[in-house]
């Protein structure tokens, strides 16, 4: 039996690494799946050997506070490695661990496929060189890296984006209203505050304090909660505010998004999953004031949307940091959504970000790649 160690460290990661191990489970082979991954890959048959929900931290201060657990962490996976080594690893985004990794997996001499690379194009070009060094192949989610990871001569395939095959509707508007209770004649405000404890900390009061200045006569609000945000956390923020009726929405982010009138969303898969349903959105983001200075420093880009990146255009507004409050958000939302101009422009150039991303099955071409690496 070929084994396969996987890193996977946060939500959006686990579900795309969980496509893939499902592709392979179909086929022929006999695999074990093991390492650092979530409860979407876990269903799929993934032994995992640390506790995921300890992984899910964003940010230089953030990460410095849980630095021994990721020390431990490292330790241990070098303990395997030399005990058990698999056959292969498989590293999923996630790249401040994902990248020392890769290199300790090569000093074993372990086959290392990255899955969905790290963001060099925003961050540390750098970073190209450490990937042609330390993996095997790299397959890649967005078309525009072709050029940098072909410059570097890095053994690469484009396999499409995973949102193309995950986004499933599960409701159209009247089911999903009459599930949560909602107003057919009411327009739908969507808030996806993130899937991080952290995120929650910073993102939700703001979009709570945002909420108070819409008519609840005129609008539902309808509030996403990860599975992986703590219970307390999240309604202890949520009821220290005076607020108007929220509808909470867990596993339906998608028929969210799609049936909101207007999306404010966190910066990160979330924003482009909206923008790959079609549905307008502006792009919220707020961390540490420490980890932001120290951030801001190291990005190349002036955008940090993913679909303003890939559409190479300012659509979405991108309040980060300080700009992240309430009246700023309010009035975006608003801005947008009384202008038929602007809402027609989204739709419009949301189509083409959809042509860009295409349809490929992003996991059964990175299960294409595992087969052909543990076969060598």
């Amino acid at each position: 039996m070929k084994k396969i160690f996987w890193i996977a460290g946060e939500n959006s990661s686990d579900l795309h690494a969980s496509f893939v191990i499902k592709a392979l489970n179909k086929r022929a082979l006999k695999l074990q799946h093991f390492g650092i991954g979530g409860p979407e890959m876990q269903a799929n048959g993934f032994d995992a050997i640390f506790p995921f929900e300890k992984f899910s931290v964003m940010g230089f201060l953030e990460v410095l506070k849980h630095l021994f657990f990721f020390i431990n962490v490292e330790k241990q996976i070098k303990k395997l490695f030399f005990s058990s080594k698999p056959d292969l690893v498989v590293l999923v985004d996630y790249p401040g661990m994902n990248m020392r990794i890769a290199k300790l997996a090569k000093s074993f001499g372990i086959p290392v496929l990255y899955y969905i690379c790290p963001q060099f194009w925003a961050w540390k070009k750098n970073r190209l060189l450490k990937l042609k060094k330390f993996t095997d192949h790299i397959s890649f989610i967005l078309p525009f890296e072709k050029k940098y990871l072909d410059e570097y001569k890095i053994l690469s395939t484009y396999v499409g984006h995973p949102i193309a095959e995950e986004i499933v509707i599960g409701f159209n508007k009247k089911d999903f209203a009459e599930k949560y209770n909602l107003d057919l004649n009411k327009k739908w405000l969507g808030f996806l505050p993130g899937s991080r404890n952290t995120e929650i900390r910073k993102i939700l009061p703001e979009y709570l304090k945002a909420i108070k200045k819409f008519d609840p006569a005129q609008y539902e609000f309808l509030f996403s909660k990860a599975t992986t945000i703590s219970d307390i956390l999240f309604h202890k923020i949520i009821a220290s505010y005076d607020l108007p009726k929220i509808s909470f929405i867990k596993n339906d982010n998608y028929s969210l998004m799609k049936h909101c009138d207007f999306i404010v969303a966190k910066s990160g898969t979330s924003s482009l999953e909206t923008a790959y349903i079609g549905t307008p959105f502006i792009i919220v983001y707020k961390t540490s004031k420490i980890s932001y200075e120290i951030g801001k420093r190291f990005i190349t880009i002036n955008r940090i949307g993913l679909p303003n990146i890939i559409l190479d255009k300012d659509l979405a507004p991108e309040l980060i940091q300080d700009k992240a409050n309430a009246e700023n958000i309010y009035f975006n939302v608003t801005d947008i959504l009384n202008s038929k101009e602007k809402c027609q422009t989204f739709h419009y150039e949301l189509k083409k970000l959809h042509s860009i991303l295409g349809n490929k099955s992003a996991s059964e071409g990175t299960a294409n790649i595992i087969e052909d690496l543990i076969n060598e």
